[in-house]
């Protein structure tokens, strides 16, 4: 299987390594991606911060500039409305084929967005506020929360507040996987994960670590990954 795996807000692929590594001894081919915006040496330019639209096209277009071999698309967190862009502008260009391109999409205790959602609508209140506070130095770029990695980057707020905009081909072809970190305080995702449990569509997963799953569990984490999926739906 070939993972192309997509961080959330303020990460870069690093926070895959650990992951990566052992998918890799498990014979799997894996790609980490850094999103626009969150490079190492800071952004290309500060003052054009990318958008979600970036995120998609920018994604898209590694996909595209494969080998051809289908992939699992994996997003943490605020990637979870990159991944879903993704599969929504692959669908609307190869139809019921998208499964030559996505063999599954992976959601790492991320927001699953319907069309015109956005990382801000979805989110909780706790993390508005954060987004606001970040942001008050420039309007632009969300800095980065206490606790995070030294790695970590200032975010694209535009990237935040961005509505995707979805045909509804993204939930066709592709087998969809939600992996929850479990209860944590102030997580917006305890719901969704309860809701997609129900949904025969969707397998979920719990690895009650907390957000950060990569980082606290990526044994775990890996082993869930490199499972045999169901055919997709």
């Amino acid at each position: 299987m070939k993972f192309l795996m997509v961080p959330g807000g303020w990460q870069g692929g690093w926070v895959f390594d650990q992951v990566a590594a052992e998918l890799r001894r498990a014979g799997h081919r894996v790609e980490a991606v850094t999103l626009a915006g969150l490079e190492p040496d800071g952004p290309a330019d500060a003052d054009r911060p990318p958008n979600l639209d970036d995120h998609i096209a920018q994604v898209v277009g590694i996909i595209d500039g494969g080998d051809g071999e289908p992939v699992a698309l994996c997003g943490h967190s605020y990637a979870g409305m990159v991944i879903a862009g993704v599969a929504d502008r692959l669908g609307d260009r190869h139809g019921d084929r998208i499964g030559e391109r996505l063999a599954q999409l992976v959601f790492i205790d991320a927001y699953v967005p319907d069309d015109g959602d956005s990382c801000w609508s979805l989110t909780s209140d706790t993390f508005r506020e954060l987004f606001l506070a970040g942001a008050r130095a420039d309007g632009r770029w969300v800095a980065v929360p206490e606790g995070l990695d030294p790695r970590a980057r200032p975010h694209p707020l535009a990237s935040f507040v961005q509505s995707v905009r979805l045909s509804g081909r993204p939930w066709r072809g592709p087998g969809r996987t939600y992996i929850s970190g479990g209860a944590w305080p102030g997580s917006p995702f305890v719901a969704l994960a309860e809701r997609l449990r129900a949904d025969p569509g969707w397998r979920v997963h719990e690895i009650p670590v907390g957000h950060n799953i990569a980082r606290r569990d990526p044994h775990r984490l890996a082993a869930v990954l490199g499972a045999p999926a169901p055919d997709a739906a």
